[in-house]
């Protein structure tokens, strides 16, 4: 571990003095990078990102917990922050001019950096509860991550337009608050949407015994026919205590947007570094493994920053018209 962590500080080495041929005149001294709720995916892998860009660019860059990609994407849009990450579902919808927070008025200023992971819907229980599929939630108090996130959007969606839910009631809170109010007993189901493994149910099911909830057909069904966006997905065997088998469900992809007015070295310089250190991304989060330049086009929705357009053709990955 020790050998690979000083491998990963020369690569990242040498991708700071690739940087400092850049003209850096117009580069921010600093920027904010917007993540998401402890115990989520996006806080864990904003926080070491930050720290690689400090490191690598001489850029300060420190992660910033917010709702999620619904607020993400806005706060991208309107210059609050110079970097964050999306799923994708939110930041088409945010592009129409559908965003919750902003209704009507088209992101038309978001550019896309690079792919990040796939964020899979999860859901869990307390093996003591008598929840043993989706379809027995309705009625029950239900925990769907922070406003404004993947997680509460989508399954908020789910529960108001499924048939078979009816008096379902809506809990909003982090990923970690979460689990906590499903270990006390104030929910009794706590849904969510992040990369694997996701903190919040990694503490969750060390600390006490959880059930895991597999979706079935016409879940599957249903939640495809809610959110076009999303895509079938399995939760490996062991992803967490408690879960002997693989888990059926859905998942978004994720990426990294920043502003179009973000100066194109520094785009490009942000792109490479995420897309030429693997193995450190991976030691941010293990999410971080699906952080491969050959998932570029998994976005076919968001307009790529001209930076990150010219990394991704020059290492060999062509770009179509309508995303530049």
């Amino acid at each position: 571990m020790k050998m690979n962590v000083i491998l990963a500080a020369g690569a990242l080495a040498v991708s700071a003095v690739a940087a400092t041929a850049q003209d850096r005149d117009s580069w921010p001294s600093s920027i904010t990078i917007g993540t998401g709720s402890q115990g989520g995916t996006y806080f864990g892998y904003g926080s070491g990102f930050g720290a690689m860009i400090t490191e690598a660019l001489g850029v300060n860059a420190g992660a910033e917990i917010t709702g999620g990609p619904v607020q993400n994407v806005t706060l991208v849009e309107t210059g609050e922050h110079q970097l964050g990450f999306v799923t994708l579902g939110p930041a088409d919808e945010a592009r129409k001019g559908e965003s919750p927070l902003m209704p009507g008025v088209p992101h038309e200023n978001v550019r896309a950096l690079f792919p990040m992971y796939q964020t899979p819907l999860q859901a869990a229980v307390l093996a003591s509860s008598d929840i043993e599929s989706f379809q027995d939630m309705a009625g029950k108090r239900v925990g769907v991550g922070p406003a404004g996130g993947t997680s509460a959007t989508y399954w908020t969606r789910f529960f108001e337009n499924a048939e078979g839910y009816d008096g379902v009631k809506i809990s909003n809170a982090g990923g970690s608050d979460t689990a906590g109010q499903l270990k006390d007993g104030l929910i009794d189901a706590f849904v969510y949407a992040a990369g694997l493994p996701t903190g919040a149910y990694a503490q969750l099911a060390v600390e006490n015994d959880v059930r895991f909830i597999s979706m079935d057909q016409d879940t599957l069904d249903a939640m495809m026919e809610i959110v076009p966006a999303m895509a079938p997905f399995t939760i490996p065997a062991n992803t967490y205590e408690d879960q002997p088998d693989d888990l059926q469900t859905v998942s978004l992809w994720n990426f990294a947007i920043a502003h179009q007015d973000m100066p194109d070295s520094l785009a490009y310089e942000i792109t490479a570094l995420a897309m030429e250190n693997h193995d450190r991304m991976v030691t941010n989060h293990a999410a971080a493994k699906e952080t491969l330049a050959e998932n570029v086009l998994k976005n076919q929705v968001i307009p790529f920053h001209p930076g990150a357009v010219k990394w991704f053709e020059e290492n060999g990955h062509q770009i179509p018209d309508n995303l530049k």
